[in-house]
């Protein structure tokens, strides 16, 4: 069996999901993703489980949502991330993340990340309270200092949940294409 050239092997994408209300839609991100010739792998906050077809996300990566941690000895269900997609990113994960809390493995992953030097993207999802609040400011200014890429989303008004069709999924991979164009994928 001949090893495929370095021009042949994909980019693997880890996405981050948090438990916000569009959440369920991050097929959009994966179908994306694939489109654009990358292998996706999803990790899910605790809460964030919750909001997803856990089936048909895993049927569709081919690989299983990871939310706990493994335990030791147990192999490693995703290869290493070239790159990581925090979409969407709640409100309790940027601030939780940008103060290097590590309770959970989709914060661990996030936390670990800045210092190996994963391009990371964050599409946070939240509301203009919440936006407004100073330490969610504090930590998008943290978070610009670890070198992770901002979107674009524009806080909704609160207690009205957000519109589904202006949050760009396709924003986190053209944030994180520029980094990995002289970067050959991760070894697996």
């Amino acid at each position: 069996m001949t090893e495929p050239s370095t021009q042949d092997k994909r980019h693997f994408l880890y996405v981050v999901v948090c438990a916000c209300g569009i959440a369920a839609d991050v097929g959009k991100l994966i179908t994306a993703a694939q489109e654009r010739r990358w292998d996706v792998g999803v990790i899910a906050t605790p809460q964030g489980l919750g909001f997803l077809d856990t089936a048909a996300i895993e049927a569709q990566t081919g690989f299983p949502i990871r939310s706990a941690w493994r335990t030791p000895g147990e192999p490693r269900p995703l290869p290493p991330a070239d790159a990581i997609a925090v979409a969407p990113a709640s409100f309790n994960t940027v601030n939780k993340w940008a103060a290097g809390i590590s309770d959970t493995l989709a914060l661990g992953v996030l936390c670990e990340a800045a210092g190996l030097g994963v391009p990371t993207a964050v599409l946070p999802y939240l509301n203009a309270g919440q936006a407004a609040h100073p330490a969610y400011r504090r930590s998008l200014d943290e978070l610009r200092d670890m070198d992770v890429l901002i979107g674009s989303y524009d806080p909704h008004r609160p207690k009205a949940g957000g519109d589904a069709e202006s949050f760009r999924w396709e924003e986190a991979l053209d944030l994180l294409e520029p980094r990995l164009r002289t970067r050959p994928p991760a070894a697996r």
